[in-house]
């Protein structure tokens, strides 16, 4: 099998029209790319602030919650229990955006969370998943018990659904300022964060993926009744860091 070029430029692998626009699979050298109206999403090529969004996530709700678990439990939750072994309580996770499939993978690999959901709401990228390239990053969390998939929006989610959770970690857009979609933008505003803050348990995370620092979104976090609001950053080799946007429920 011939090893991709990685000076050819990007290969095409799958394109697809959705209710949301075009969305594009490329194949760039040995990496893997997702492009949405011709907005450059993410790639498989690093990873390392999909996973810091999951661990912050975490950290930080066993920083304000009594029921954090830092021990692996002694054998596997039942599915959509939210629970381990004997009274431990482990927490729950919404992920907004499957994307590659990183912060998937490594809330799956981390056997101190319960119940996992993903929202995704291009069907393309599910494929991709699930029996497509991405697989190789994705497989083996899509086959945890604890894992569900929901195709569907993430605002819309946010808004209708009953279902609260300890963490809900975020990466939908290129950061609050720099949506993918106008209807993306709901999801920053006063009512989508109510939504979010609705969604939560009491000390619950809410962690937020943007690819710039945003003090006017951290105003924003505190304004919507969350507490504890702080960034963390992560460096990248040119321009600002990219940055988790934190923030707490309380009550």
């Amino acid at each position: 099998m011939s090893v991709p070029d990685p000076d050819s430029g990007p290969v095409t692998l799958d394109r697809r029209e959705g209710p949301y626009g075009e969305i594009v699979l490329r194949r760039r050298g040995e990496e893997l790319e997702i492009i949405a109206n011709g907005c450059f999403l993410m790639d498989t090529s690093d990873g390392r602030s999909e996973r810091l969004l999951i661990d912050a996530a975490y950290s930080a709700f066993a920083a304000h919650s009594a029921f954090a678990t830092h021990a692996a439990p002694a054998a596997p939750a039942p599915e959509g229990s939210g629970t381990g072994s004997g009274n431990e309580r482990r927490p729950s996770v919404l992920i907004g955006g499957l994307g590659v499939g990183f912060s998937l993978a490594h809330a799956a690999a981390d056997p101190r969370w319960g119940a996992i959901a993903v929202v995704e709401r291009e069907q393309a990228v599910i494929d991709w998943h699930r029996d497509g390239p991405l697989t190789r990053i994705s497989g083996a969390a899509l086959a945890d018990p604890r894992v569900v998939i929901h195709h569907t929006d993430l605002v819309k989610y946010v808004q209708a659904t009953t279902e609260r959770y300890d963490a809900l970690c975020l990466d939908i857009d290129n950061g609050p300022e720099w949506t993918v979609t106008e209807d993306n933008e709901n999801l920053y505003s006063p009512a989508g964060l109510a939504a979010c803050h609705g969604r939560l348990k009491p000390g619950g995370v809410l962690a937020v993926w943007s690819a710039n620092p945003s003090p006017r979104f951290g105003e924003a976090l505190r304004n919507a009744g969350f507490t504890g609001v702080r960034e963390e950053e992560i460096q990248v080799a040119r321009g600002v860091p990219d940055v988790v946007h934190l923030a707490v429920r309380t009550a």
